[in-house]
């Protein structure tokens, strides 16, 4: 299923995870509140299930989005610790 970025759902999704990430990049050391992507920490194609959580979402600018492409997977812990971090407060 390919991504509609205006499906109400979707952007309902997103604006969870900007207002509890505080509309600020969540990669350590950056902090950017500029350019915001929501990031699916596991993968929108690989976890279906996963799609609307917003637990499996974490928000990233573009330049850190872009840095991680390919290599989510090394991220996926760290993203996971900052979600419940952000999450319980």
């Amino acid at each position: 299923m390919k991504r509609d970025y205006d499906d109400p759902v979707y952007k309902e999704w997103r604006l969870r995870v900007f207002k509890r990430d505080n509309f600020t990049c969540q990669m350590p050391s950056c902090g950017c509140k500029k350019r915001l992507n929501a990031h699916h920490i596991q993968k929108w194609s690989s976890a279906p299930h996963l799609r609307f959580d917003e637990y499996n979402g974490i928000t990233l600018c573009y330049n850190c989005h872009k840095k991680i492409t390919k290599h989510e997977h090394i991220y996926e812990s760290l993203f996971m610790d900052i979600v419940r971090a952000n999450s319980d407060g």
